[in-house]
């Protein structure tokens, strides 16, 4: 015997044989199309249980066998009835079995399981109904579209769709609501964190934490993600999904504000024509309390400073406007002081890395042709570089723009998370100036909040503007400079700076190194010599050194 074609969704429902034989669900149908109908139940939450499901295929058998016609197949689905964006496949399947003239009636629970999204949807269906002569029922509402129920499906249907915004409303309500409370938004937790059921709130997975912490110390350490990811790999350590490990995974791991414990700032996506979308985009940044400072979801693998750090060595170690959006390509770890800063002699361009030397770059991609090129030794050249740099500091006074230039540069550098803290609350500064402006707008031009409303929530705007104002003082203070004074000091910090820390302090206080050419093959000129470092303060008067020159112009040394 054949069987029908909706009976394992039947059975998956819980429907046993014998009932569905009673129904009049176990065979299948055949006949005139009038005599025929399709059953579609659609489950909308998740309250809707299978009890619930098996209740509604009840009542509406129940409603087929009242006009005598049997049902030909049931079509079953759980997708969103009213966002413009999901397919829903069954539902296509039901009306266009209608369309097609297998039958000719559509029965549905209640006119909200059929669409929520309003009648611009529901009417362009019973124009297709009305047409062939076929109809749309709604069971526990008792209307019939060929019995004059068009105006009470339209009004239902609007209805249905007005609901629909309030449980959005409601729903983005309450997730914005955890998620200022610090609860875990949902979604797919980072490697080496866990969030138990109920609790919404980030921890330590104990089988994931150990190796997470071991590729944060790597990456602190300046390790590239493609060393860790290899270091990973050698040892037969897998991912979470049982796979290798990679550059590209290890960077998205790291990038995560969520790696840190924190709630993760995401943006919904949009179609063509500004409807959201069931995508989210992560814009790499936490979300912000109304206090300005990052809101914390539990334990994370790092801590904000931690973060802050790598991503602030990703950012040295990256370079933006590559095919993949906004996102940046990776480039190799720092290995020189100079490249980029030292300038070719003959073409003035940069001069980069080429080995043992430093080499014009014009020269090695665009040849001879275009420039006759330049080239010394790296060693030599990088360490008369660290003499001149601690020269020039030691040569400074105190209240030098440089000495500061410098310090808030290497405090950026040991320091990112406080540079990231400074610019995310100057940002929420700004955002509660423009909610006092907006709330004296609404109040004295407006008319719309009465004076109680507006001296309530002036307070608590003018209590975070000063809270926020006090924050930013306090990062903002200067920083001690003295030991930029101290030869030992000045040559311990350049030692123990490293590659990167020493091109951060080079680049703070210089704009520039020209290389002067050679005099002749085998030029035995101390390389010091050959190096005329561009200094950011060249004088610390510039109006009296310019005036100075002038005036050495127009009164030349009559001795020579």
């Amino acid at each position: 015997m054949m069987e029908r074609n909706d009976l394992p969704t039947l059975r998956a429902l819980g429907f046993e044989d014998s009932e569905l034989q009673g129904l009049g669900l176990w065979e299948p149908a055949t006949g005139d199309p009038a005599a025929l109908a399709e059953a579609y139940i659609r489950r909308s939450k998740r309250s809707d249980d299978l009890v619930t499901l098996r209740a509604h295929v009840r009542d509406v058998c129940r409603a087929a066998a009242a006009e005598g016609k049997t049902i030909r197949h049931v079509w079953f689905e759980q997708r969103s009835a009213s966002k413009v964006h999901v397919r829903r496949e069954e539902f296509e399947r039901a009306t266009a079995a209608v369309i097609d003239g297998l039958s000719k009636t559509l029965l549905v629970w209640k006119t909200d399981r059929l669409s929520r999204r309003g009648m611009g949807q529901v009417g362009l269906l019973l124009d297709e109904f009305d047409k062939r002569a076929a109809r749309l029922v709604s069971v526990t509402e008792g209307l019939d579209s060929s019995k004059g129920s068009r105006m009470v499906f339209a009004i239902l249907s609007e209805r249905a769709r007005e609901e629909s915004r309030d449980i959005a409303l409601r729903t983005k309500a309450g997730g914005d609501a955890h998620k200022a409370e610090g609860r875990w938004p949902g979604g797919v937790v980072p490697y080496g964190l866990r969030c138990s059921k109920g609790t919404g709130r980030l921890e330590h997975a104990p089988e994931e934490y150990p190796t997470a912490r071991r590729i944060a110390e790597a990456l602190l350490n300046g390790d590239t993600p493609a060393a860790v990811a290899e270091a990973l790999n050698s040892e037969r350590i897998k991912t979470r999904k049982g796979r290798q490990w990679r550059a590209q995974t290890i960077i998205h791991l790291a990038q995560s504000p969520s790696w840190a414990g924190l709630i993760p700032d995401r943006e919904r996506a949009k179609d063509e024509f500004g409807a959201p979308l069931d995508k989210w985009h992560r814009r790499g940044n936490p979300l912000m309390g109304p206090d300005g400072h990052p809101v914390t979801a539990g334990e994370g693998v790092v801590t904000f400073e931690e973060w802050a750090q790598i991503l602030a060595k990703f950012a040295a170690r990256s370079r933006p406007g590559t095919s993949f959006g906004d996102r940046s390509r990776g480039i190799r770890k720092a290995a020189t002081i100079l490249t980029g800063v030292l300038r070719c002699p003959h073409c003035k361009g940069p001069m980069g890395n080429g080995g043992k030397n430093y080499r014009c770059l014009a020269r090695i991609n665009q040849g001879p042709s275009v420039c006759a090129g330049a080239a010394t030794l790296r060693e030599r050249a990088d360490e008369a570089m660290a003499v001149l740099w601690i020269n020039h500091i030691l040569s400074l006074s105190p209240e030098s723009p440089t000495i500061h230039a410098i310090a808030r540069r290497w405090l950026a550098y040991q320091d990112p998370a406080k540079e990231a803290r400074k610019r995310a609350v100057s940002a929420a500064l700004d955002s509660a100036a423009g909610r006092e402006l907006r709330l004296q707008k609404e109040f004295f031009i407006g008319g719309t909040i009465t004076e109680a409303q507006y001296d309530l929530l002036r307070a608590e705007i003018a209590a975070q503007i000063a809270g926020l104002k006090g924050e930013l003082e306090e990062l903002s203070a200067q920083a001690d400079l003295s030991p930029l004074m101290d030869p030992e000091t000045v040559t311990d910090l350049w030692r123990d700076a490293g590659v990167e820390g020493q091109r951060a302090l080079l680049r703070a206080a210089v704009k520039s190194v020209m290389l002067l050419p050679s005099q002749y093959r085998g030029d035995r000129t101390p390389i010091i010599d050959r190096l005329d470092p561009d200094w950011h303060d060249e004088t610390e008067h510039p109006q009296m050194q310019a005036a100075w020159d002038a005036w050495e112009a127009n009164h030349p040394d009559p001795t020579d």
